[in-house]
């Protein structure tokens, strides 16, 4: 079957791997056709070649891992031991080996959720990063009546954009550099603002500070900084991007100062989501 890895920073190989089959299937897991993949922020370290903490990222210029590391999968099952999913079955969810890329992926069963086979593949796929904003929206405060800004206005931005004026937020505020155009008012952004997140945190008038920041950039440690000085007292923090720095500094005085609450974390209990 064909598979693709990943041998050097920006380059992959197509490759013929032996097939996957029922054989060897364990316990909870399913077979999956591969029908669609998407592109998480979280690949682009192992894209440039970033050595991660993943089993089998052990290659010399690269992970050179079959099918690494694409996690956002649609496909057809093909088999199954997971009681809840049968063969002919499309789903969609995380290649819970992050090997998603290659023609037939094997992934635990939990990780993955019908979808209405009314949408194409390519289109359910993105129930997946969804699913990811919907569970880190759980974790924040009632967003009813609040300003909640969002730092960065990407796919990952724009969906929080739009699930935060559904919560009820009374004002979305999206900072990019880059121009979304009409997509910001589309996924319900009130501001758009088409700056770097240190230009307009430096022009926040205290009226202008968030109830909730969303940090949705992530690979740097600047973001962060600028989700606290954005924040308004007693306000939350979240941070979604993902972390490529073990260690991050923050402005902890102000943290102190200005009662906020910083939180992150990945999304549990992904089939319900």
């Amino acid at each position: 079957m064909w598979s693709y890895r990943i041998i050097a920073p920006y380059l992959f190989e197509r490759t013929s791997i032996p097939d996957h089959t029922v054989e060897h299937l364990t316990d909870g897991q399913v077979l999956l056709q591969f029908s669609a993949a998407g592109v998480c922020g979280s690949d682009l370290p192992a894209f440039r070649g970033n050595r991660g903490r993943l089993a089998g990222d052990d290659g010399k210029s690269a992970a050179e891992k079959d099918g690494f590391p694409i996690h956002e999968v649609a496909g057809e099952v093909i088999a199954s031991r997971h009681p809840d999913h049968r063969a002919g079955d499309r789903v969609v969810g995380w290649a819970s080996g992050f090997d998603g890329l290659m023609e037939r992926v094997i992934s635990d069963g939990d990780m993955l959720a019908p979808y209405d086979p009314a949408l194409t593949p390519a289109e359910a796929v993105g129930l997946q990063p969804l699913a990811c904003v919907l569970y880190a929206r759980e974790q924040l405060p009632d967003l009813s009546g609040r300003h909640v800004a969002i730092i960065g206005q990407g796919s990952i931005g724009l969906l929080f954009s739009y699930v935060a004026k559904a919560a009820g937020a009374r004002r979305v505020t999206g900072v990019d550099p880059v121009d979304r155009g009409g997509h910001a008012t589309a996924f319900g952004v009130d501001d758009p603002v088409r700056a770097t997140s240190d230009r307009w945190v430096s022009q926040l008038a205290p009226g202008d500070r968030a109830d909730v920041v969303i940090e949705a950039v992530g690979h740097q440690v600047a973001t962060l900084g600028h989700a606290i000085e954005a924040a308004a007292p007693g306000a939350t923090v979240f941070y979604f991007g993902v972390a490529d720095d073990e260690a991050y500094p923050i402005n902890m005085r102000l943290m102190l100062r200005n009662n906020l609450t910083l939180k992150s974390g990945v999304t549990l209990d992904r089939r319900r989501v």
